[in-house]
């Protein structure tokens, strides 16, 4: 009984709420930095299956909340190798890709640009998504929704890019 309460600390909950206080943070940073993201997607010609601009206001955050869990689920695993570290630099790096992405796409509106960005983001998502799943089954598993989004993103940007 003693073990299960012992991974409820404080110092545990404090490292869960920075990992996901993280990715919301840069988000929201980048997004700040993007300049008017809405006003300009609502200008450009949008390809068959492109949401509506607030749907992008609703998925981010989920999707920042669960990377955020998966960092952490990575972090307290008992392995103490260079894979994990290896892991969790590469998570680190694409959240600074991802950062970039949408100042490139919006503020500059660098559309070919940005799909090859994305599909470096994408490429860097599924190797972290690896990598996690090898440290942590759930931590890789909570990605997979981040690597369907960038996916549909991809479509999209590409699409924008011939469209406008």
């Amino acid at each position: 009984m003693p073990g299960m309460f012992h991974t409820f600390n404080i110092k545990n909950i404090k490292k869960l709420l920075f990992s996901v206080a993280l990715p919301l943070l840069i988000g929201f940073v980048s997004a700040f930095l993007s300049g008017d993201q809405k006003a300009v997607y609502e200008s450009l010609t949008l390809p068959l299956y492109a949401p509506p601009s607030w749907l992008f206001g609703v998925v981010w955050p989920v999707l920042y909340v669960l990377m955020g869990i998966s960092a952490y689920l990575v972090q307290k695993t008992d392995f103490y190798d260079a894979g994990k570290k290896k892991a969790l630099t590469l998570y680190y790096i694409q959240l600074i890709v991802n950062f970039f992405w949408s100042i490139f796409f919006f503020r500059f509106q660098m559309y070919g640009f940005s799909f090859w960005w994305l599909v470096l983001l994408l490429a860097l998502v599924i190797a972290t998504a690896v990598m996690f799943y090898d440290r942590s089954r759930a931590a890789g598993w909570l990605m997979l929704p981040y690597v369907a989004w960038l996916s549909y993103a991809a479509y999209l940007n590409y699409m924008v890019w011939m469209l406008n």
